[in-house]
């Protein structure tokens, strides 16, 4: 399935993705001290031995502890049983017989031109080869090189107890063709919740390229970067377990890093205009405000009485923050008066999703696990928790819970709903009246993530239970094309044009 969809924008994405370096004895050994490890193995049986503490291997066991670092991360042999694999290297190396491979009877070759064949020391000497290899080193360049004009699109994905991160491009041709794959993947620990992208520079210049990742079960949030390919870490870890202790038959002892979540991350929203900030929603029942750069957690907001589903920072007052919960509630708050009470909306049901309208500081919409969808108004807001501000509209969406909500960020009132009913609808609210303009099953089965693209406007990146990345070219649409033809025709003018 597919949980979560971020969109990179055009152009910040390294051409050719960086190699990583294996990890170092001091990265595995902070794996080990976390207890990542025995977290990983899925309920594997434990050793009989009473109390049970996460250790160091050895120094005799580096084989064996590389080969459980990397199970861990989901890239160990399927084949490892004691001596298997290198019986099997000793008896092919013994067939072929290397030690006499120089002895062989010299003379010219009856079948040869009779010059004798031509010998190249080097396949780099050999036209033949060399071509051929100048040829499939050029194809898979080009398979591994993201142009300027390619769309870059973070799938959060889980497959046969397979979490990763999958980097997918959308590229067309010049003849209007376009064409969807995988370009490389990032295995993580846990199954991917949510993503936020975040272009903060935690490694220096101007900016970078990341994800931030919340995963269940696990109080941490994980932040990968997106131009290195293989990497094994993550190169930040905001919050999480610093140290956990095992009795047999008895609750884990847990002690967790300063300021982390006490359970699995549910939401994430970073702040475009103070790049460093992220803020998380939780099952623990709270909202953080990190600071990716320190990798700090500043602010700790508990207006919640039940799991936290969703977050959203206001487009144009930046400072300004929504969360929804199961506890049937929005709560808005300025993160530089956190200890004010804010602002509360009850809603119907459990929340599923929040958005804030792009074209408007003053209008958000949040979507229900009732299969609704309710706008409001802030400036009908009121802080007491007695009174209730009516929405400004509620729309009956869909029949099952509806999981994601993307307004277009170019063309107003145009919003985008995806359900667990299979089905995503493109809404017209203009006026707080809302109508649906065009329906389609995607063949995602239950949606989870519904994105519109910032640089490309119309595309709508559709993810759900099958597993399969949809894009849905929605300027194609006649209802569409019909209402918002003239945004359409300035999304594909070329700038400066």
């Amino acid at each position: 399935m597919i949980s979560a969809i971020s969109w990179v924008p055009r152009g910040i994405s390294k051409p050719v993705p960086s190699v990583a370096d294996p990890p170092t004895k001091e990265e595995i050994d902070e794996l080990i001290k976390t207890g990542a490890l025995e977290r990983s193995e899925d309920g594997e049986s434990e050793d009989g031995d009473g109390e049970m503490d996460v250790e160091t291997p050895k120094k005799g066991d580096q084989i064996s502890q590389a080969l459980e670092v990397a199970k861990a991360l989901g890239k160990a042999s399927k084949v490892t049983e004691s001596g298997s694999k290198f019986d099997d290297i000793t008896d092919g190396l013994r067939e072929l017989d290397m030690e006499h491979y120089d002895d062989e009877e010299d003379g010219i070759d009856p079948f040869s031109s009779g010059l004798g064949d031509l010998y190249y020391p080097s396949n780099d000497m050999d036209p033949y080869l060399k071509d051929k290899d100048d040829d499939e080193e050029s194809e898979d360049s080009d398979d591994m090189t993201i142009n300027p004009t390619d769309s870059v699109i973070v799938c959060a994905r889980n497959e046969d107890d397979v979490s990763q991160l999958e980097i997918w491009l959308y590229v067309e041709s010049e003849d209007g063709e376009s064409n969807v794959y995988v370009h490389h993947d990032v295995i993580i620990s846990s199954f991917p919740l949510c993503t936020a992208w975040l272009d903060c520079p935690l490694k220096g210049g101007d900016k970078g390229n990341f994800i931030a990742v919340g995963l269940m079960d696990e109080p941490s949030i994980e932040i990968w970067d997106l131009d290195i390919i293989d990497e094994v870490q993550p190169c930040v870890v905001l919050g999480g377990i610093a140290e956990m202790k095992k009795k047999k038959g008895k609750k884990a002892s847990i002690k967790y890093k300063e300021g982390s979540h006490r359970d699995s991350v549910l939401g994430l929203a970073w702040n475009k205009f103070y790049r460093n900030v992220l803020a998380s929603a939780s099952a623990d029942k709270q909202v953080k405000i990190w600071d990716v750069a320190t990798g700090k957690c500043t602010i700790t907001m508990e207006h919640h009485t039940d799991k936290v589903q969703a977050v959203a920072w206001n487009h144009f007052a930046h400072q300004v923050l929504l969360s929804g919960s199961f506890d049937r509630s929005v709560v808005l708050k300025d993160g530089r008066a956190s200890s004010h009470s804010g602002y509360k909306w009850t809603v119907t049901a459990d929340v599923e999703s929040l958005a804030w309208d792009p074209h408007t500081e003053h209008s958000f919409v949040v979507s229900l696990e009732d299969g609704t969808v309710k706008g409001f108004d802030i400036r009908a807001a009121t802080s007491s928790s007695t009174s209730e501000s009516k929405p400004s509209f509620t729309l009956h969406a869909h029949d099952k819970a509806v999981c994601a909500i993307s307004y277009n960020p170019s063309a107003p009132n145009l919003l985008a709903t995806g359900s667990t009913d299979k089905m995503v609808k493109l809404w017209d609210v203009s006026n707080n009246q809302p109508s649906c303009i065009s329906s389609r099953n995607p063949k995602a089965g239950a949606v989870f993530s519904v994105s519109f693209s910032e640089d490309n406007p119309f595309l709508l990146a559709i993810g759900g239970s099958k597993g399969t990345l949809e894009v849905w070219d929605t300027s194609y649409d006649a209802a569409v094309a019909q209402r918002f033809g003239s945004y359409i025709k300035k999304s594909r003018t070329p700038p400066g044009s």
